[in-house]
């Protein structure tokens, strides 16, 4: 069993979740303490830069530098790390390896029988270096070097967490963050997993626009408003939900267009409506769950999970009523996944990614 501590950053910029746990890659033996760091305002400033010179971009020509980025990640990741050390009372020499995700500024998903492409920045280099622990990064090229989306890579982590709580399948495990996505676990067969659509992504934006607040607090603007069924279906016109899975997409693939003439709440009512409609319209493809659990920010906006139940026929539980760790979950995944490198184990399969083949994804920097 190894010692590692997995973090994550996710696309909503709002902080790292760091989590220890002990394991093979197979099996979780403990979970050690974690730790949840925001990004400071100048922090998030500059990371959105990042996002928005990666847009800019878009893989055509010469690419942008990302140094202040780098920078800013190894600092916050660092002390993520150590806040992690100090609470478990070990030294970075107690420590086998960190799972290092980065952060995703750009990522586009295979088409035409080409390849995708995505886009982690984060040294994983100076944070071997600054932790003095050999760090696992670059999680997800390799499974899109195989034709696969790259996304997600959480589902082999929620298959083995599932198998050791004796959870009963069939199965969904749906993550909101900035995107949504879907673990559909059935008894015997490999796990089914794929983006679903916006999670909390265009209803942050939203509320930035609109009120000047980053997110919607308790899904309160939400249920203010009445949901505009004109701009709910032209939302869900966009050509994604033809797509059959496996399936992914960037945060920033869908716009706010649809909602602009209507009012804070009302705008935020109908993306709520959205993000619901479009789980809902996903799981019910797959079957009919034996449980709902739910992972991911989203989990704790109880309008947006009263409207999964209503949309999917399925109460929505937290993964806490599971005993899982939901703040915590996808830094765990990485801590894992990192786990698997190691063991030169598969991070993602066909079922999951829409790969060739099962891929063995992430490269191994150690700290000389």
């Amino acid at each position: 069993m190894k010692r590692i501590i997995g973090l994550m950053s996710g696309t909503s910029l709002d902080g790292i979740d760091a989590a220890l746990i002990e394991t093979d890659g197979e099996r979780v033996t403990r979970f050690g303490p974690g730790e949840t760091q925001s990004y400071s305002t100048s922090d998030r400033a500059i990371l959105q830069d990042a996002v928005d010179r990666a847009l800019a971009w878009g893989f055509d020509g010469a690419a942008p530098g990302f140094e202040a980025a780098e920078r800013v990640l190894t600092l916050r990741h660092g002390l993520a790390v150590q806040r992690v050390l100090d609470a478990a009372g070990l030294a970075s020499t107690d420590i086998d390896l960190i799972g290092f995700h980065g952060q995703t500024v750009l990522h586009r998903a295979p088409q035409a029988g080409c390849n995708g492409q995505t886009l982690q920045i984060g040294d994983g280099a100076a944070l071997a270096r600054a932790t003095g622990i050999a760090v696992v990064h670059d999680f997800r090229s390799a499974d899109m070097a195989a034709g696969g989306q790259g996304a997600p890579l959480a589902p082999l982590y929620h298959d083995a967490l599932a198998r050791q709580s004796g959870l009963e399948r069939p199965l969904a495990i749906l993550n909101l963050g900035g995107v949504a996505n879907v673990t559909w676990l059935a008894p015997d067969a490999d796990p089914i997993a794929f983006d679903t659509g916006p999670a909390n992504g265009l209803i942050d934006a939203w509320c930035q626009r609109m009120i000047g607040q980053s997110y919607d607090a308790g899904g309160k603007l939400a249920a203010r408003g009445q949901v505009d069924q004109s701009a709910l279906e032209s939302l869900l016109t966009h050509a994604f939900f033809q797509l059959a899975p496996p399936k992914s997409l960037d945060r920033w693939d869908f716009t706010l267009d649809p909602v602009l003439t209507l009012s804070a709440a009302d705008g935020a009512a109908t993306l709520t409506a959205f993000t619901a409609r479009t789980v809902a319209d996903a799981i019910k493809a797959l079957g009919r769950p034996e449980r709902l659990l739910v992972g991911g920010g989203g989990r704790h906006n109880p309008v947006l999970m009263a409207a999964i139940g209503d949309a999917a026929g399925v109460r929505p539980e937290a993964v806490e009523a599971a005993d899982w760790r939901g703040d915590l979950l996808e830094a765990e995944a990485f801590a894992w996944l990192a786990a698997r490198v190691a063991e030169n184990l598969p991070t993602s399969l066909p079922s999951t990614t829409g790969a060739r083949e099962p891929v063995c994804g992430g490269r191994i920097t150690r700290p000389d």
